[in-house]
């Protein structure tokens, strides 16, 4: 098994790149240790990814809903979020002690047996989601030490993917040509180079990625505009729209609406330690 390489461990958080087989599919394996926050929910902002996160500290996780903070979905603490077009609410007391994997656009695909879309705005047991394969594997981890984690995990997603770790050709081609910054290719130009008809191309896409060509795109808009805010302090809105292909300003606030349930200035003052993860005012 080819070794796990460390980038950093800075405020407690541990982020290994596996190599080998996983690379393409599997962008960072994360560890979070001793992670206060002095807010209890927070909004999580779609990335138009995929992850895995496992509750080291307390076998349970919940999700609020955003319209009413007081509805709320329990699950277990070992949990699948499925790629989402809207954010949603978490608690953060849930993340003292978490392991999660954070996929590449479309790498969780051949690990889960299943279209992507069916876990759409989900999340998801991992039991729910792999059965008996993941019966057991929270506890493995916990009777491990921090660095043998990351070993435990990469070889349970070796399994799951059963030496299948391939990508449609079409996914990987428009991933490539969406993934430009500023992002100018339509979906009706990528599909004419694919050679797949309008319609398989959206199926292949949506089963692997788990959206729609159409609403990938502008998510990872969305996510290059954020991106781009998270890290100034003083933002001129009008040439941040035209920096990442919005019609103009209008249409970067009406995004950073949707997307995040924030205007882009409140996103600029409310904005937390974690470019996606936002305090939650009510």
């Amino acid at each position: 098994m080819a070794p796990l390489s460390t980038r950093s461990r800075p405020n407690g958080i541990a982020r290994f790149i596996p190599r080998g087989k996983l690379r393409p599919f599997v962008d960072l394996i994360l560890q979070y240790n001793g992670l206060l926050q002095a807010h209890d929910l927070e909004r999580v902002l779609p990335t138009g990814t995929m992850s895995i996160i496992i509750n080291l500290a307390d076998d349970k996780s919940r999700k609020y809903a955003p319209a009413d903070p007081r509805r709320v979905e329990r699950l277990p603490g070992s949990i699948l979020s499925g790629p989402h077009g809207a954010y949603f609410l978490i608690g953060t007391a849930e993340q003292a002690s978490v392991l999660g994997v954070a996929f590449t656009p479309g790498g969780a695909a051949p690990f889960l047996h299943m279209p992507a879309s069916e876990v759409r705005d989900l999340l998801v047991s991992l039991e729910d989601v792999w059965g008996a394969e993941a019966h057991g594997l929270r506890e493995r981890l916990l009777e491990a030490t921090p660095d043998g984690r990351f070993a435990i995990l990469e070889s349970w997603l070796l399994q799951q993917a059963c030496g299948d770790l391939t990508q449609h050709p079409a996914v990987t081609h428009a991933l490539t040509e969406f993934g430009g910054v500023p992002h100018i290719q339509s979906v009706s130009e990528v599909t004419d180079h694919v050679g797949l008809s309008s319609r398989r191309f959206i199926e292949v896409f949506d089963d692997e990625i788990g959206l729609t060509p159409k609403l990938y795109c502008r998510i990872r808009r969305f996510q290059h505009a954020i991106r781009l805010v998270h890290e100034s302090d003083d933002v001129d809105w009008a040439d941040l729209a035209a920096r990442v292909g919005y019609y103009d300003q209008s249409h970067l606030i009406g995004e950073f609406q949707e997307f995040s349930g924030l205007n882009p200035s409140a996103y600029l003052k409310d904005r937390g330690i974690h470019m996606n993860h936002v305090p939650f005012r009510a």
